[in-house]
């Protein structure tokens, strides 16, 4: 599967990691690219007729279903708008963002997935990306509920993928760890830079890779923790906000 051509829905569009995956569709020729984005005057993107801005937010049901219908030709669809908290699950002072998180990156993917079901999209020519994170396989409870719902978001990935075999639709899962954006802002180095995550998610694309740990700092947590799962998990488990 080729990206030259294709037509792609991209949400969180213009987020650091959005704007990495603009640039390089772009630079692969892509077709056309659906700008999901939640204030069309958020950003000024790149002057392109490729370049179709979309409001789309995706924790509205209306706003998810309004952009399936403006954006019914795609064949890719990129679940890359995200939430983090930062907050545990008992030291924060309410659930409020626990539910934020659920509803971005967790049911924002599944529901505006349902809304295409009727485009290319559920056909061999037809590919979904969800952007998550290796938080979805080990938890530092500083992030606690933004765990759970990457989590929730990999657990859904790997079950859409089985659900779309018989169709032959690629569903690839992305699971950066910290990356240079403005939500890893206060995370430690080394960061994964935002073209990391763009190039080896598009590169799965094409070659049909299921799972993308991109760039050198996921690759080497994920070498990390499959050599002691349990040691790398309780390294982790000190990072914890006070109770």
């Amino acid at each position: 599967m080729k990206i030259a051509g294709s037509k792609v829905l991209l949400t969180g569009a213009n987020g650091g990691i959005g704007l990495a995956f603009v640039d390089e569709l772009l630079r692969r020729a892509v077709g056309k690219v659906y700008l999901g984005v939640r204030k069309l005057d958020s950003h000024s993107f790149p002057n392109d007729p490729r370049l179709v801005p979309l409001q789309l937010d995706v924790t509205t049901p209306a706003s998810i279903e309004a952009a399936a219908r403006q954006a019914a030709d795609v064949n890719i669809l990129i679940n890359n708008a995200g939430f983090a908290a930062f907050s545990g699950a008992l030291t924060a002072a309410n659930p409020d963002a626990a539910r934020q998180e659920m509803e971005v990156n967790y049911f924002g993917p599944l529901q505006l997935t349902r809304a295409l079901k009727d485009s290319k999209l559920f056909s061999s020519s037809g590919a979904i990306v969800n952007v998550g994170s290796y938080l979805a396989l080990v938890t530092m409870p500083i992030a606690g509920t933004y765990c759970a719902s990457k989590a929730a978001n990999l657990a859904l990935t790997r079950t859409i993928r089985a659900e779309l075999k018989s169709k032959g639709t690629r569903v690839i899962a992305v699971l950066p760890v910290q990356t240079d954006t403005r939500m890893g802002a206060g995370l430690p180095d080394p960061k994964v830079k935002p073209s990391e995550v763009a190039i080896e998610a598009l590169d799965a694309i094409e070659s049909g890779q299921e799972e993308v740990f991109p760039g050198a700092p996921s690759k080497g947590v994920d070498a990390a923790f499959k050599a002691d799962p349990a040691a790398f998990q309780a390294q982790l488990a000190q990072w914890v906000h006070p109770y």
